[in-house]
């Protein structure tokens, strides 16, 4: 009867042990989902900054690209000016030899010659001399007046183009300023993100939610990109397994190679991070076209090219995205400007290379 009554308080007490244990998964959770939905609503506010921030930085980046074609044309306008005022002194020169040679004949006057009848030869000579000397100033003189007018022309271009310098700088001034505004508002909104979520619970399931987010992204986009190659002929495209090991380097920078490493939990890396210069260029590793070009949750602004046969690049955490999906790019063509979006502490390009959806080892394919 006791043994009974001992088995009966230890069923007791499991069961007490276990409804303790649930309680304390529920709270977990409820803590977890408070978590994850708290760093939702700021995820939301830092995709508005961070493409605020991509809109100026795209804005500035074609200012640059403005600047530099400006300061070409002008450097090419004062050869152009050098060549033309070396030009009009040589011009000068022959022409003050010109009135010199004329002015050594000047004791032959016209007059005095027409009444000199002594010899006929002697002023048939001196006035094709003279002819031909008039001639001759003549066709310096337009040659130097064209020379004139093309430097005058060219003077004209130069001052033109140094106002359109001036109101470029003023205009990369101000939207450097923005982006600087714009950077601080998105610092302060990282902060309250990293607030957000504490646990590595919440750390892993925001993971797991960010890469289902990209799977499903890429499949939507993958879709959309065989549905339009149905409908209409495209570029066709030979994927990237010839090319393995030579493959162009995606970004410059310090390559952090994490592929297959633990990066919280159990949830691995499948790609690698590449530390650069913010606002540098970020370009196509092969001939493909863009299947996705946006922002999304984890990844910050992101471009997914597809190269055929299945192959896949990823291009991840950039400031501006400079190409649209359906768009044609050819390996080495700039197609964004590195960044840290997606709530990035310090600029860097995330990247990854995909094979019918399965990641795999960037490293063994680029150069």
């Amino acid at each position: 009867m006791s043994a009974i009554l001992l088995s009966g308080n230890v069923l007791a007490q499991s069961q007490d042990d276990l409804q303790s244990i649930q309680q304390q998964i529920k709270s977990k959770q409820a803590a977890i989902y408070k978590q994850l939905a708290a760093a939702k609503k700021i995820q939301n506010n830092l995709q508005k900054e961070e493409l605020k921030i991509a809109s100026t930085a795209k804005q500035l980046n074609q200012t640059q690209i403005s600047l530099a074609n400006i300061q070409q044309q002008q450097k090419q306008l004062l050869a152009k000016q050098k060549a033309h005022l070396a030009s009009i002194d040589k011009q000068k020169s022959a022409l003050a030899k010109q009135i010199k040679s004329a002015y050594m004949t000047g004791d032959y006057d016209f007059a005095k010659m027409l009444l000199n009848q002594q010899s006929a030869a002697n002023f048939e000579r001196t006035i094709t001399y003279y002819q031909y000397l008039n001639k001759a100033r003549k066709s310096q003189i337009e040659l130097f007046n064209g020379l004139v007018e093309e430097l005058q022309i060219v003077n004209a271009e130069l001052i033109e183009k140094q106002q359109e310098l001036e109101t470029l700088k003023k205009r990369q001034l101000s939207q450097q300023k923005t982006l600087t505004t714009q950077q601080t508002a998105r610092e302060k909104t990282l902060k309250q993100l990293r607030a957000s979520i504490q646990s590595d619970e919440s750390k892993v399931a925001q993971l797991q939610i960010n890469e289902k987010n990209l799977i499903d992204a890429i499949a939507k986009a993958a879709a959309a990109a065989k549905a339009l190659a149905e409908s209409k002929k495209t570029v066709t495209l030979a994927g990237l397994s010839a090319h393995k090991g030579r493959l162009i380097k995606p970004a410059e920078g310090r390559l952090r190679k994490m592929f297959g490493r633990l990066r919280q939990g159990q949830i691995k890396w499948k790609g690698i991070v590449i530390y650069g210069e913010e606002g540098s260029a970020v370009v196509a590793i092969h001939d493909a076209k863009v299947l996705y070009s946006d922002w999304l949750r984890g990844f910050g602004l992101v471009t997914v090219l597809d190269h055929g046969n299945g192959y896949m690049s990823l291009y991840g955490h950039n400031q501006a995205l400079l190409k649209q999906a359906g768009d044609t790019v050819r390996a080495g063509e700039s197609i964004a400007l590195l960044g840290q979006s997606g709530g990035q502490s310090q600029p860097n390009l995330y990247f990854e290379i995909r094979h019918k959806g399965k990641p795999i080892n960037p490293t063994s394919w680029l150069k």
